[in-house]
């Protein structure tokens, strides 16, 4: 059975439903837990208490 390419809007419509579903995962997978909680020795925790400190 021979491959048949598909037509440009059908790629165009894989690519971007693809993406789509890529891009709904990453904005949707946050989780409660200990992993999703950020940690006090981050260093975005560090920039906020200088910049608090700074705005004081």
């Amino acid at each position: 059975m021979a491959v048949t390419r598909l037509k440009r809007k059908d790629r165009y419509n894989k690519t971007v439903s693809r993406l789509e579903v890529k891009a709904l995962k990453l904005a949707t997978n946050l989780e409660l837990g200990s992993r999703s909680t950020q940690a006090k020795n981050d260093q975005l925790a560090k920039n906020n208490a200088v910049l608090a400190a700074l705005a004081k």
